[in-house]
């Protein structure tokens, strides 16, 4: 059975009330309005990329000051301890098991989205990631790993499956004039996550600090709360359009590149081509490249410039005394925070780009640039420039943003807008997959460097000529990817379309030019935020260069 008609019962039964059917826009409805619903909700599961901020005072929680350490305790015995600190390769599990989570309840649940719609999908996404946090904190509290990778793995980890991939299709239906840039809307949200969260969370940790306690469970806990709510307020805000809606003077038309489809690939054929799996290849080296250097962002700082951080040059991270490793934390907060700017900034600016260049010739730029910054970047680190340092990361990372907001658009021009999110949520296990290799490389690399006696300031050389490795094997999958075959486009009728879909007959009028004092508002209450993120950045980015 086609997927097609598996959707066909879609409207069989009485709507509910987080159903797709109560969400069908009416006619005259506002586009504008729903870009602000992803990004309330992209901003909040975003944050899993500023989870490098807990890494270092969750590895002395018990010990305050310095690490109580086990050498020899096991990865399993160190899910129970109660008497020993947590190792950073061991905290960096959550941030991979999240990733991993992400991609497979995406991957699993993607279909499931195309019929129940974003609403239903926005809520359980707010359960999942706001529990997670709480869940986490009881960890923190109980000194629990295992509670730690459940609750913030796991189960956040769903969260940031089902809230990534709800807005995706949602949005390129509402722009498929502007397929790069509403995907850049709908995920650049993600990138800003950190940009808000990272320095949220260190001013919580320093305002929940005492002599006993590194203030983490307590900022977990605000931020959980902080994160369900704002995640149901953005999936109560979900709209989807009519069947026949498009926008006011629109016709489709085929792309320079001649790579946009002018039919649709089945969600059940879609693996079968080879267009799939080059594209899964190009995200999941992509990827693996730029969320190694995410992951251990925050640590990576400090202990290559250590005390120039802290107006000590020359000192050791190893050296500085806990005062010093306060200021050096609170400056490579504000470096996660800077590298979340980028990313965001990437995110809208290389989408909405790809829509003039095209998508594979934007690849073409990310794989080939950032070879070659990775490349750059040991050495940048050796000279003590801090500013080619910071500068050549801020451009991986809006090429590493500027990805994940592009291959969407990517996968409509190739395989149709019609099952998008699905396959966007297929697609999305090559995350998973990226999310254990590149925290991987980076982190056991570097515990076992410092093991071995290297100096902290040289242990990540090597990972990233490793890294840069991965980059030219994207370039060649990139040059690789063709047109599909005609022999796997659907045959649909109009009447078939409608009945999968469900939804109702709409107007065939786009909403009025303009922002209305409704879309107004919703754009306020998201753009507050992220302008108080900038602010942060810029302001941490000062005192880097101090």
């Amino acid at each position: 059975m086609s997927t097609a008609a598996k959707l066909a019962p879609l409207s069989a039964s009485s709507p509910g009330f987080l159903s797709r059917e109560r969400i069908i826009a009416k006619p005259g409805f506002n586009r504008w309005l729903v870009p602000p619903a992803a990004l309330a909700i992209h901003l909040c599961i975003g944050m899993s990329y500023g989870l490098s901020v807990f890494w270092l005072p969750l590895s002395r929680a018990l010990g305050i000051e310095k690490s109580v350490a086990c050498p020899d305790i096991s990865t399993f015995a160190a899910l129970f301890t109660r008497s020993c600190d947590w190792r950073v390769s061991d905290l960096l599990v959550v941030f991979t098991l999240g990733i991993v989570f992400l991609g497979l309840s995406a991957a699993v649940f993607g279909g499931w989205l195309e019929r129940a719609g974003p609403r239903k999908a926005g809520a359980v996404a707010a359960l999942c990631w706001g529990g997670g946090f709480l869940i986490g904190a009881l960890g923190v509290y109980a000194h629990q790993l295992w509670l730690l990778w459940i609750g913030m793995g796991v189960i956040g980890g769903i969260g940031l499956g089902l809230g990534y991939i709800s807005p995706v299709s949602t949005l390129i239906k509402w722009f498929p004039d502007r397929r790069g840039m509403a995907t850049g809307m709908a995920i650049m949200g993600f990138g800003g996550g950190a940009l808000i969260g990272s320095p949220l969370a260190n001013l919580l940790m320093n305002h929940f600090k005492t002599a006993s306690d590194v203030g983490v469970w307590k900022t977990l806990v605000v931020l959980g709360i902080l994160y369900l709510i704002s995640m149901l307020i953005g999936a109560f805000g979900y709209r989807v359009p009519a069947v026949d809606w498009r926008p006011k003077g629109w016709v489709p038309s085929q792309s320079k590149s001649g790579l946009v489809t002018s039919g649709n690939v089945d969600l059940a054929d879609v693996h079968k081509t080879p267009q799939f799996w080059l594209l899964w290849a190009i995200l999941c080296l992509n990827v693996s490249a730029g969320i190694g250097v995410l992951a251990m962002a925050s640590p990576m700082l400090q202990e290559i410039f250590a005390g120039a951080l802290a107006g000590a040059p020359g000192v050791g991270f190893s050296a500085l005394d806990a005062a010093q490793k306060t200021a050096v934390a609170t400056v490579a907060a504000g470096f996660v925070g800077l590298l979340s700017l980028f990313n965001i900034g990437g995110r809208f600016f290389w989408a909405s780009l790809s829509d003039k260049i095209g998508r594979k010739a934007t690849y073409f730029i990310f794989f080939g640039l950032g070879l070659i910054l990775y490349a750059l970047t040991p050495t940048f680190a050796h000279m003590g420039s801090k500013g080619l340092f910071v500068a050549a990361f801020c451009i991986i990372l809006s090429m590493y943003g500027g990805g994940f907001a592009t291959v969407p658009a990517y996968l409509a021009d190739i395989f149709g807008a019609r099952f998008v999110g699905a396959i966007h949520g297929r697609l999305l296990t090559a995350w998973s997959t990226a999310g254990v290799v590149g925290p991987l490389v980076v982190g056991y690399i570097r515990d076992a460097q410092i093991a071995a006696g290297v100096e902290r300031a040289l242990v990540y050389d090597r990972t990233l000529y490793i890294l840069a490795s991965f980059l030219a094997v994207g370039l060649i999958c990139n040059a690789l990817v063709r047109p599909v075959a005609d022999k796997w486009l659907m045959k649909e009728t109009p009447g078939a379309l409608k009945a999968a879909q469900g939804a109702r007959r709409g107007s065939n009028v786009a909403a009025a030019s303009g922002m209305k004092i409704t879309a107004t508002i919703a754009w306020t209450c998201v753009a507050i935020p992220i302008v108080w993120g900038v602010w942060q950045a810029f302001e941490s980015a000062v005192k880097m260069f101090q």
